[in-house]
């Protein structure tokens, strides 16, 4: 059986199903409610596992899972080199959410990532520690501002409630998933201009190092072809 991970609850669960069943593959839960028990109509050979969204990458990475659905922000931050574990079938259109840093509105003269280097620089040299930010994504942040040259910073760990961390006085600045920057006016948070860490969205992903038999790489392209995709290696 092909094992297909999606996330066990929410709107990402419900999207989800609705994607697939729109292409004609009705996914649905089973068992009581709290039972994360699946079942699939429409296609053979393709088995249902309900998983946080978090699990996803990690078991899609040691071939536990064939399929999966979870944000590409996701996908990225857990797994280095991720296009080496696994590969993207679809981009799915929704789940849409951008990875952006954003620094309190009274740092008037602070809009790029080059006004925050400058910044930083100067942080280190008034207060002899390196400018706090706030992430999740040490992965992902750590590359882009590796890339785009900004120094003098640390990246302290937040879990939950990160736009919170500046006004706690834990962090100068964040680095988070927002969809609508409301919750970041609310803190009086404002992100910098220019290209996001990352712009996530809900995709379809494939685990390169999941066994197959003969029987479940001819249902994985029958599920391709139902769902109207092309890549099925």
């Amino acid at each position: 059986m092909i094992k297909l991970g999606v996330p066990s609850k929410g709107r990402l669960m419900e999207k989800t199903f609705d994607w697939f069943g729109q292409r004609g593959v009705t996914l649905s839960r089973s068992g009581a409610e709290r039972e994360y028990a699946g079942q699939v109509e429409g296609v053979e050979g393709l088995e249902l596992v309900l998983l946080s969204a978090g699990e996803i990458p990690r078991e899609l990475a040691a071939g536990r899972i064939n399929l999966g659905v979870t944000g590409s922000d996701l996908v990225r931050e857990q797994l280095a080199n991720w296009d080496t574990h696994v590969s993207e079938l679809a981009l799915l259109g929704f789940g849409h959410a951008d990875l952006i840093i954003a620094v309190p509105d009274v740092w008037v003269d602070v809009e790029t990532l080059d006004d925050l280097d400058a910044v930083a620089a100067q942080f280190r040299a008034d207060h002899g520690h390196r400018l706090r930010i706030a992430t999740k994504y040490h992965r992902l942040v750590r590359e882009h501002l590796r890339d785009t040259g900004v120094a003098d910073y640390q990246l302290v760990d937040s879990q939950g409630a990160t736009e919170g961390t500046v006004k706690n006085e834990t962090a100068e600045a964040v680095a988070d998933i927002t969809s609508t920057g409301e919750t970041l006016r609310a803190n009086h948070l404002r992100v910098l201009s220019g290209e996001p860490v990352h712009r996530s969205q809900a995709t379809l992903f494939r685990s390169l190092s999941a066994p197959m038999t003969k029987v479940d790489r001819a249902n994985l392209a029958q599920l391709v072809d139902v769902l109207g995709l092309q890549d099925a290696r």
